[in-house]
């Protein structure tokens, strides 16, 4: 069926890696016996007795607060087409994935608290069919221990046309679709929000706003390779087992780590050979080690660390002055991107993240360079795969430049 990878999370792995449902990649594939379910018997009671003698009949069901006296509860019954997978904060049990928020820059293997979290515990819910292709759709909001889906008075809903109600969640699901499909082409699509149906609106004016957006009528909850869904505190990368095929494997970057590493680069000051670490040390981003790349990224020549340059004692590494150039800028290790499902080619390590300093292939580098994650209430903004780091409004990415041996 494909998989979602979770998309922000640390090069590849959690700060204290995976741990049972909470990974930092997760795997969809068809269960054994068919947990999906559809729409059936709309009930519309006009008591709070009433409403809760249905919720507690064992069914699935959505409930719709219209106001204290009325409550609209959608009844779901078994479909032995689909299977459902859902995704959210809370760890009870009818959440398969459980996903937390996503600190930029999370490097330094301890994992930040969050004060308050704004993934909703019942974040979202994916459907895919059983057979060939394995269609997944998308929708917001997820069932509690109670198969139950609450839209509260406060809550965005209403009645379409065709009578059947909807409405969206307080922090909303946002997806993505990339045009050109997952790929080196690849250019980024417009962000919706998807309804509790599985219906497609243009965002509200803030994230929890009351009043929706409009319907697109023209485009649908199926989640494409590349799709990006945001909860609102993480954002989740959808990759198809048929893109998954043509995406490098973890064995081909660390070939390409090898290949780069055997050129011996030097640093043109200091002539020591540089070597990128291994690709789990990479990816635990774990203590700097003496033949660590560092990269001038204004300029993009890459050295050996040295502690001279500063351009004032208070900056550390902020800004430096490249010896080759003199450009003024950051000064930071490099470390390469580790999850392989975040590059749209195959390509060479060649261009690094400004200021993080992960580096990948260029395609892939400018590819997320130009992707507008969504950020608080209603900001958007480009960051790196790997860190969640927001990358510099003038200069997104930067080229390396390695000096060869002299020998």
């Amino acid at each position: 069926m494909g998989y979602p990878s979770s998309s922000l999370l640390y090069n590849g792995s959690l700060p204290n890696g995976d741990r049972g449902r909470r990974k930092s990649r997760f795997a969809l594939y068809r269960r054994t016996k068919a947990n999906g379910v559809k729409p059936s018997t709309v009930h519309i009671l006009n008591t709070p007795q009433a409403s809760k003698a249905v919720n507690c009949k064992g069914q699935h069901s959505i409930s719709y607060t219209l106001s204290r006296n009325q409550t609209v509860v959608v009844e779901y019954c078994h479909d032995k087409d689909t299977d459902m997978f859902q995704i959210g904060r809370s760890t009870e049990s009818p959440i398969d994935f459980v996903v937390t928020d996503t600190i930029a820059g999370g490097q330094d293997g301890e994992e930040t608290p969050i004060t308050q979290s704004t993934i909703s515990r019942f974040a979202c819910r994916v459907v895919c069919e059983r057979t060939p292709p394995f269609t997944a759709r998308i929708y917001a909001a997820g069932f509690d221990s109670s198969k139950n889906i609450f839209l509260g008075e406060k809550a965005a809903k209403w009645k379409n046309p065709d009578g059947h109600m909807d409405g969206l969640t307080t922090n909303g699901v946002l997806v993505m679709h990339p045009r050109g499909g997952f790929t080196e082409e690849s250019k980024p699509g417009v962000w919706r929000e998807i309804s509790v149906c599985g219906d497609v609106y243009t965002l509200r004016e803030t994230r929890s706003a009351q009043c929706p957006g409009k319907l697109v009528e023209n485009e649908n909850n199926i989640l494409l390779d590349g799709s990006l869904v945001d909860l609102c505190g993480a954002t989740l990368l959808w990759r198809t087992a048929e893109g998954l095929f043509h995406t490098p494997t973890q064995k081909h970057l660390e070939a390409l780590r090898q290949e780069i590493n055997a050129a011996r680069p030097q640093c043109p000051v200091g002539l020591n050979t540089l070597a990128f670490p291994s690709m789990q040390r990479s990816r635990a981003l774990s203590s700097l080690e003496d033949k660590q790349p560092w990269v001038y990224l204004a300029c993009g020549h890459v050295h050996g660390y040295h502690n001279w340059g500063h351009r004032s004692e208070q900056e550390a590494n902020a800004q430096r002055e490249c010896p080759m150039c003199r450009v003024v800028g950051p000064y930071v290790p490099l470390w390469l991107g580790c999850e392989a499902a975040f590059y749209v080619d195959t390509g060479a390590p060649t261009h690094a993240f400004v200021p993080c300093g992960h580096v990948c292939s260029e395609k892939s580098v400018k590819y997320w360079a130009e992707i507008p994650l969504p950020h608080g209430t209603h900001a958007f903004h480009a960051a790196c795969p790997f860190c969640a780091t927001q990358l510099s409004l003038t200069q997104g990415c930067s080229k390396l430049i390695f000096q060869g041996p002299v020998d």
